[in-house]
């Protein structure tokens, strides 16, 4: 099934019950009209990162379910899988054979070295200190081989995943047989995790680095040409860089509205929403929540320090149980740049500004992405977050069958159903169409979408102060 402008669920194949049998039940049995598309999360064996560490692409993991499973999903819903385009396990076949075998395996250079990437007496510091990093040291791990001989490897990431050279034959190959192999198996979209930071080289700060990311990027598209597959390249920065993505004619996603968005409702302004909304393409998924934590970094110069700042404080004082521990090293914070919590815990659990945020989301240019927490309305797991010690995971709860048959009866869940299920029927929302955004006064916002053969319009009129919507739909007015 090729991409639809319809609503897409993000999840994990084990979160909406334990497995993709349970999830298509799920799916079929309450949010069949509000969902058009599902983000699976990492499907297949890994060791580490929740998925996010895979050891192969070539088959489901059996604790998930089969290929067969994921199918039967692709018949109903168009599909987004994940690849992750900078690295693989340590622990996967291929970077076993290499430490077996060194020089003399067939994947030696599937992998990126650290040591045969620098020139003689180098890196220098300056050298390493100009490295966009995860960490705060050199990104690179110390390799054993079974001859005997060390080689530092590239490690961008966790200690388990370790870094592709995108510039071989053999990494060349290993991608587009994956790629093909994903679109085959029902992938309407492939998800490229964390590929800015898959070219490496020498004098530059090795993340988006141009034009050598355009290239990447063409191969990749040009492996699925044939395929109803297309990409949607992954990038958390300044907003800056995936308009770059956008201008090259590509999807990209708005990691930048949540925090936007909070602004908006904790300090009762619409000015700033407006402006972003404004300037935002409509291809484009956007987005409120997602298995990371809210991107600060992204609303950088949308929002200015100070609003950055007044609403990292507001989520820390209105949030319920939002601890700035939870986003640090204490808890395993792999990005200082995020903040953990669910978005219904970001505003206080409260069911009407909730409710304001995704009729916002669904007004906003683009698709809307709807993460399973966030699709029941869900608040933080706090047992599940001192379980684990892992500061993502008081978003990445795991709902039992019987829970989610209660959930959906809240009258939230249900509102944002109704409310979906108008997304995906409604013509005004078509991505050729136009978008107006408007601001009666510096707490209301009012953005009205049509489509390109201008037979239907649909606005959302939303006032900050009094949190209070009316939505029109070929003026008549519509409740949720």
């Amino acid at each position: 099934m090729k991409l639809q402008n319809k609503a897409m669920l993000i999840t994990y194949a084990d979160s909406l019950g334990h497995n993709l049998k349970d999830l298509s039940y799920v799916m079929n049995r309450y949010f069949s009209k509000a969902i058009g598309g599902i983000h699976l999360l990492p499907i297949f064996p890994s060791n580490g990162d929740r998925g996010f560490s895979p050891t192969r692409y070539d088959m489901v993991d059996p604790k998930f379910g089969t290929w067969k499973d994921v199918e039967q999903l692709s018949q109903q819903y168009y599909l987004m899988f994940d690849f992750m385009i900078n690295h693989l396990s340590k622990h996967s076949d291929y970077f076993q054979d290499f430490q077996a075998k060194h020089e003399e395996s067939k994947y030696h250079d599937l992998f990126l070295s650290w040591d045969k990437f620098w020139p003689a007496g180098r890196p220098t510091q300056k050298d390493i200190d100009l490295i966009y990093k995860r960490k705060d040291k050199a990104p690179y791990q110390e390799i054993h081989f079974k001859d005997g001989s060390q080689e530092k490897m590239w490690n961008t990431f966790g200690p388990d995943q370790m870094d592709l050279d995108v510039r071989t034959k053999t990494t060349q190959e290993f991608i587009k047989q994956n790629l093909q192999n994903l679109a085959k198996h029902g992938a309407s979209l492939i998800r490229l995790d964390a590929f800015a930071y898959a070219i490496k080289k020498l004098d530059t700060n090795d993340f988006f680095v141009e034009p050598e990311i355009w290239s990447l990027l063409e191969e990749v598209n040009d492996y699925l040409k044939d395929t109803p597959a297309t990409i949607l390249p992954e990038i958390h920065e300044h907003y800056t860089m995936p308009f770059k993505v956008a201008e090259h004619g590509y999807f990209i996603y708005d990691f930048a509205l949540p925090m936007v968005l909070l602004y908006s409702l904790y300090s009762g302004n619409s000015i700033q929403l407006a402006k972003w909304l404004k300037k935002c393409p409509m291809k484009q998924f956007t987005t409120l929540d997602t298995h990371d934590g809210l991107g600060v970094v992204d609303a950088k110069d949308i929002l200015t320090d100070e609003q950055i700042d007044y609403t990292t404080q507001k989520l820390y004082q209105i949030g319920a149980n939002v601890k700035k521990k939870y986003s640090s090293a204490e808890y395993h914070n792999l990005d200082i740049y995020q903040i953990n919590t669910t978005y219904y815990s970001a505003l206080g659990n409260d069911d009407q500004k909730y409710f304001l945020a995704r009729l916002l989301q669904i007004f906003a240019p683009g698709i809307p992405q709807i993460y399973y927490v966030g699709l029941l309305a869900g608040e933080n797991d706090i047992q599940l977050l001192e379980k684990t010690k892992e500061g993502r995971d008081i978003n990445r709860h795991y709902y039992e069958l019987a829970e989610i048959k209660k959930q959906v009866n809240r009258p939230v869940v249900k509102s944002l159903i109704k409310l979906l299920e108008f997304r995906n029927s409604a013509a005004a929302f078509d991505l050729d169409g136009s978008i107006d955004v408007a601001t009666p006064s510096d707490h209301e916002i009012v953005i009205t979408r049509m489509n390109k053969a201008k037979t239907d319009v649909a606005s959302a009129k939303v006032d900050f102060q009094n949190l209070t919507y009316q939505v029109k739909y070929n003026d008549q007015v519509f409740g949720f």
